[in-house]
């Protein structure tokens, strides 16, 4: 992390820098003096707060993962950047305009009719972002999409992978690469991301914290603050890709 209080990543060249902003979230947790004398007992209280906390915390998460796939101009340019930025042929990302630097692109185009045009349109999108052994390593869309895409494909084609499987998740694949649907992916997107070269990088000293409790003296409550800081981020944006306009 840079002293200007960026976050700088090296990129593949080993020479460039992307420079990404932190993105803050916070939530408060509070606790009445009413609450306190209702819950008689140091344990009881502990419980009470740590059922806020939880909720706080849920309640962040849900927001982070709406963020996640927008493109960071959310709540005053608070929100991560999201795929909707990082996975894209055009946006400027890291303080490098693709524009510039042809190289510091994702891979984009438009499907539209699934049943016509998606199996051909992946296709064209594994081979291109595959160097050799390299490929995407999972693909992310909506769920929309997701069933457009259970709907056109025979049972030859729709085996799952194991690993995906432990985890708990049910999917289909394409060329050996778990597909997934996620309820806050943009609808009508298919995001192919190479885990090799995306990360979600986190201050240590936000990460979910709760801070310590104050009271005013004109209050009869006490709050403390949860945060996080942190961001996404891409080190090679040649390695992921973006379907979009995906319809039946």
């Amino acid at each position: 992390y840079s002293g200007s209080g960026l976050i700088d990543t090296t990129l593949q060249d080993g020479m460039t820098i992307a420079r990404y902003a932190w993105k803050q979230y916070a939530a408060t947790v509070g606790i009445t003096g009413l609450e306190r004398r209702n819950n008689n007992g140091k344990q009881q209280i502990i419980n009470l707060l740590k059922s806020k906390e939880k909720q706080a915390v849920m309640t962040m998460k849900n927001l982070m993962s709406v963020d996640a796939f927008g493109d960071g101009t959310g709540s005053g340019g608070l929100a991560l950047t999201g795929l909707g930025a990082l996975i894209s042929a055009s946006a400027t990302v890291g303080g490098i305009d693709p524009a510039t630097y042809p190289w510091w692109k994702s891979h984009s185009t438009s499907v539209g009719s699934w049943a016509a045009n998606g199996k051909n349109k992946l296709r064209t999108a594994v081979n291109t972002l595959s160097f050799g052994n390299i490929k995407p390593s999972i693909i992310f869309t909506d769920q929309t999409s997701y069933e457009y895409i259970e709907s056109a494909e025979d049972s030859k084609e729709r085996f799952s992978d194991k690993d995906v499987l432990d985890l708990g998740f049910d999917n289909i694949t394409f060329k050996r690469i778990p597909i997934l649907f996620d309820r806050d992916c943009t609808a009508g997107y298919m995001y192919l991301l190479n885990g090799e070269n995306i990360s979600f990088e986190v201050n240590k000293q936000a990460d979910m914290e709760v801070g310590e409790f104050q009271t005013p003296t004109d209050q009869d409550v006490s709050t403390a603050m949860i945060l996080f800081q942190g961001n996404m981020t891409v080190d090679n944006r040649r390695r992921h890709g973006v379907l979009t306009g995906i319809t039946a």
